[in-house]
């Protein structure tokens, strides 16, 4: 089995500038991605537009064009297979990696290098499972994928999910939103505007104020017309078929809901971090890091992108976390060239 000079986990924007530095740099590199390019992109509302100008999410100096002040979902997947394409970069896709031993770790392994190269244990869509080896490892992983569960009883019906995506499915129906920042304002007022009822559940006394700038009024106006029943100061206790039982200070009620959005947040991957040896903080699970290198207390492991912020997760977007690549390419070209 070759001996890769970088493996790069994660074909997000981050890791997709990391391998663009990594090829400029002559280096020898694959990404494994465990779902599709760009898998948390995909998986964002239909509708989504982002929040930002399109310059700041391009990568590999690369335009992203769009006719209109900030690019929507669409445009951006069509974007990143551009960039793939226009610098050829390989990729296996639905290969979710499940362990990583670091050099000198898992002495059970047999590996064609000695023990100075990572073995990164994956496993693709058809169950096979292989040993890659490589003499650094990137960790480009995000946080999307895994949702910060409220752990009460229903939580996994299947009228329950913790991602938004639709609304034209809830059309005359009655959906429970919950969660008090973009995501949750989002989604009911799309809802909302596709003739669902709408209720929005937040634990909190008030919406958070990270919401974008025209979100936030429209929001607030929609919940004081009534046109969005609101529950502040209130938690979720329980998920039955058509109704989520709420609490609000010891005062227990039943809302029909033929659907209910737990949008509550999300976290990156902090086992797979500490399975590879790197030291996360047990309260914010952000993992130890030199912020000017992205080096892990585990040498030439790294992390890019948004997986550095632990459950701080609004600290870092692609708009900053696509530079991460190029400072850790600088500091590996210099290393496995010498």
């Amino acid at each position: 089995m070759s001996v890769r000079d970088i493996l790069i986990v994660g074909a997000g924007p981050s890791g997709l500038a990391t391998a663009i530095a990594a090829k400029q740099h002559g280096l020898d590199y694959v990404i494994v991605e465990k779902g599709v390019l760009v898998n948390a992109i995909f998986n964002f509302p239909t509708n989504m537009i982002f929040f930002t100008t399109p310059e700041l999410l391009e990568i590999g100096r690369l335009p992203l064009t769009t006719p209109y002040d900030k690019p929507t979902k669409l445009e951006a997947l069509r974007y990143y297979r551009r960039v793939v394409d226009h610098y050829e970069l390989p990729i296996s896709f639905h290969e979710e990696v499940v362990n990583i031993d670091p050099p000198a770790g898992g002495a059970d392994l047999v590996r064609s290098a000695g023990d100075d190269v990572f073995a990164v244990t994956t496993t693709d869509d058809r169950g096979t499972t292989r040993v890659r080896e490589a003499r650094a490892v990137v960790l480009a992983i995000g946080y999307y994928d895994l949702p910060n569960h409220l752990g009460v009883p229903g939580e996994d019906l299947p009228h329950v999910s913790h991602y938004y995506t639709d609304a034209h499915p809830y059309y005359r129906q009655r959906v429970v939103v919950v969660g008090g920042k973009n995501s949750a304002a989002e989604a009911s007022l799309e809802l909302f505007r596709a003739g669902a009822h709408v209720t929005l559940v937040h634990r909190h006394a008030a919406l958070g104020e990270s919401i974008k700038y025209w979100v936030k009024p429209d929001i607030e106006n929609r919940i004081k017309a009534g046109s969005i029943a609101a529950r502040f100061n209130t938690r979720v206790v329980e998920i039955r078929p058509g109704v989520v039982v709420i609490d609000r200070e010891g005062q227990r009620e039943e809302i029909p809901a033929e659907g209910v959005f737990l949008l509550t947040g999300y976290h990156p991957d902090v086992d797979l971090m500490r399975k590879a040896g790197v030291r996360c903080d047990e309260e914010t699970l952000a993992p130890e890091i030199s912020m000017e290198t992205f080096e892990t207390n585990v040498p030439n492991l790294f992390i890019a992108g948004g997986a550095i912020a632990g459950k701080r997760t609004g600290n870092i977007f692609i708009e900053n976390g696509r530079f991460h690549g190029e400072k850790i390419i600088d500091v590996l070209a210099e290393r496995l060239k010498n």
